[in-house]
């Protein structure tokens, strides 16, 4: 497989185009060559920038119904290719192929999502009766697209992620200058190429595989009105540091912790822990990294949490009943390892797993963490988990508060009371009941604060980002 760059509604760098670098993507978990990429230059990035703002000259003017008929194309295709889609994302990127096919599920329906939100009225009426001067005034504001986005994708969600940048941008009446993960480039490409064949207009998006540092450099430029993040936090802040005058999104790391309080159901806790501990590896910025049991249900916790983690499928993404694939890289097995052995180097226990084989680490549980450790401070990334008692919710409300990370958190109660206390104190974006912190859904609000970034993802609330009120004042003689 070769995939190519798009630029103004042109494919570039075919497999024999020697004046376009080429990079090679490899599946992490055997090593075989997936397929190869075109490489963008700077002259590629700044034609994909020219393209991005001359298309958004016209296309800031579409029509609603131009627009969610683009969308619903790109949904349509979507579907057509699903198995192509899912396929690849698991060679590429290793994600498990269940996982992978409920991505590309979810893919289409982040389009679709955006399509309805392109046919909603955005303007509305602004009351200023209560001025005197306000006889016979009418005000109405109406949201307005902001110019070209660069959106920068990471390599975990490398179809459902750019989605999140790219369709609300299209319904808002933006144009996107996409770069790829560095890993997952292959995905976000063929991501490109189907908004392409849907009849999206030339330069409105347009996809390239580059080096991070041609990225940075495109942030700076003034055509770019706005950036859409999603990577690491060190990524992240460097480059809003470098933009204090622009639009800026960031989704940044987590590492969620679930409570499970006394009066929980441990046996549905453990059902929906396990996945959400170690899918794809717990390569997801809010896969579960901590968990807190009540003191006085702990030992039955870690004795039934601890042998579900140890049947957990590890292997080929390709197997349907594999749930935790390889790591990206091996740099990042290696990471997770010096995490294990950090924290027993500390004090913790390691429970079960942690061996590796190849860039497949064996799911792991380590008790009795301390935010002294490694484990206890960064996000792992990675199918570790830790496990503690607590004795009272203000400990356990503490222990998730004292992270510098803050996306979601988790509880499993049926007490109302508890959970109102939960929500009204815990520092993080959201609080998921009796499920899994990694439970996100393509509708609603979703991001951090802390060092996990700000602004947030979701359709409607992306199109808000990526969108200012534009004010009419209109006096009737």
């Amino acid at each position: 497989m070769h995939q190519e760059l798009l630029i103004n509604g042109v494919f570039i760098g075919g497999p024999c185009d020697q004046s376009i670098g080429k990079t090679q993507h490899s599946s992490p978990y055997d090593g075989k060559l997936v397929g190869t990429a075109a490489e963008a230059g700077w002259s590629e990035f700044t034609a994909a920038i020219d393209a991005a703002e001359t298309a958004f000259e016209s296309w800031q003017f579409s029509t609603p119904k131009t627009r969610a008929d683009l969308l619903n194309r790109v949904a349509f295709l979507v579907r057509e290719r699903f198995t192509e889609l899912a396929e690849l994302m698991a060679e590429e990127i290793g994600k498990p192929i269940t996982q992978s096919e409920a991505e590309v599920t979810r893919l289409a329906i982040t389009f679709e999502l955006a399509a309805k939100l392109a046919l909603q009225n955005h303007t509305r009426e602004i009351d200023v009766s209560h001025d005197s001067c306000s006889k016979n005034v009418r005000v109405t504001a109406t949201r307005v697209p902001v110019g070209p986005i660069l959106a920068i994708v990471p390599y975990n969600w490398p179809l459902n992620l750019a989605a999140h940048k790219i369709a609300p941008a299209l319904a808002a009446g933006n144009t996107v200058v996409v770069k790829t993960p560095s890993m997952g480039t292959l995905c976000t490409l063929a991501l490109g190429r189907i908004i392409h064949e849907a009849g999206c207009p030339d330069g409105v998006v347009n996809v390239l595989n580059t080096v991070p540092a041609l990225a940075q450099k495109a942030a700076l430029d003034p055509r770019i009105k706005m950036l859409s993040f999603t990577g690491s936090p060190q990524v992240g802040w460097m480059l809003k540091e470098l933009l204090p005058k622009k639009r800026v999104s960031l989704e940044l790391g987590g590492d969620a912790t679930a409570v499970i309080a006394p009066d929980s159901d441990i046996d549905h806790a453990i059902e929906k822990l396990i996945p959400g501990a170690f899918a794809y590896a717990g390569q997801i910025c809010i896969s579960l990294q901590h968990i807190l049991c009540h003191e006085t249900r702990y030992l039955e916790f870690r004795e039934k949490f601890t042998r579900a983690t140890e049947s957990v499928q590890t292997g080929n993404p390709l197997d349907r009943t594999v749930t935790c694939g390889p790591m990206i890289s091996s740099e990042a097995a290696d990471n997770a390892i010096a995490l294990i052995e950090d924290a027993e180097n500390h004090g913790a226990k390691l429970l079960t797993g942690g061996h590796r084989i190849g860039n497949i680490i064996e799911p792991a549980v380590i008790e009795s963490p301390t935010r002294q450790m490694r484990i206890g401070i960064e996000e792992a990334f990675a199918p570790l988990v830790t496990i503690q008692s607590y004795s009272t919710d203000d400990q356990a409300i503490n222990w998730i508060n004292s992270s510098q990370f803050g996306i979601h958190a988790a509880l499993f109660t049926q007490d109302q009371a508890r959970i109102q206390t939960y929500f009204n104190n815990l520092e993080t974006g959201g609080l998921i009941i009796n499920n899994s912190p990694s439970l996100r859904f393509d509708a609603m609000p979703y991001g951090g604060i802390k060092n996990s970034g700000f602004g947030r993802e979701g359709v409607a609330n992306t199109f808000h980002e990526m969108t200012e009120d534009k004010v009419l004042v209109q006096t009737e003689n």
